[in-house]
């Protein structure tokens, strides 16, 4: 049976791995998929080619990678294919690359849903940002704040972006001040120090998404490894 290996970026936060792990245990429990692993681009381990080997040595012979990534910037187009290649060549295992996150709408869903979510700690808000670590892309800035028009076309609340590593702890104070009751929708995987530089925000944080994301990381496999054998073989070579 294929398996399944998460791409995430990889961070320097201390409880970031934790939460890459569960929400990979979760989306192969969805998929019910026997074997999984969790691989990093950098910062943690493993990366790519020592999960696929360790694969290999349990006897697989092919696995989706599924990189979780939200935006189609240069991790994506440079980064995940360079890792995939290296990883094959070391493992000799087949590796199908499968879409991304992405910033579609079944992220907006996601997104939407936790939104929805109330309770004492997070009321409804009258204003959402989603926090987004930010990308040199101008065309990956704006995936993200087209989704942003998605979220708040399912929510009926406004609906703003804030870029982590371009002001966004401003933004979101700024936010704060203007509508006075603003829900952060972090768009992070897990953990992450851009993060917790929101720590002492003037608005309610939303943790990371985590397991939240397990559904759609289940579709981008069960999509791959359910198509044809002649299909598989140009997703490999077309990666």
């Amino acid at each position: 049976m294929t398996a399944l290996i998460t791409l995430s970026h990889g961070s320097r936060h201390p409880n970031a791995v934790a939460g890459i792990e569960a929400l990979t245990q979760r989306a192969a429990a969805l998929a019910d998929v026997a074997h999984w692993h969790c691989a990093h681009l950098e910062f943690n381990e493993p990366d790519l080619a020592t999960a696929a080997q360790q694969l290999a040595a349990r006897g697989e012979t092919e696995a989706v990678v599924v990189p979780l990534l939200f935006t189609e910037g240069y991790h994506h187009r440079v980064d995940v294919p360079e890792a995939i290649a290296a990883a094959e060549e070391a493992s000799g295992l087949r590796l199908l690359r499968g879409d991304s996150l992405g910033t579609g709408a079944d992220m907006a869903q996601v997104l939407a849903q936790r939104a929805g979510c109330q309770s004492q700690c997070a009321p409804m808000a009258d204003h959402l940002v989603i926090y987004s670590v930010g990308s040199s892309n101008p065309q990956a800035n704006q995936a993200i704040e087209r989704l942003a028009v998605r979220v708040a076309d399912l929510t009926g609340v406004s609906t703003s972006v804030a870029f982590a590593t371009r002001g966004g702890r401003e933004d979101v104070a700024k936010q704060a001040r203007l509508y006075g009751s603003v829900r952060v929708l972090p768009l992070f995987v897990t953990e992450g120090l851009l993060l917790d530089l929101l720590a002492e925000a003037s608005a309610y944080v939303d943790s990371p998404l985590g397991v939240d994301l397990a559904g759609i990381v289940s579709h981008r496999f069960a999509h791959v490894a359910g198509l044809p054998n002649q299909t598989r073989q140009l997703v490999q070579i077309g990666r």
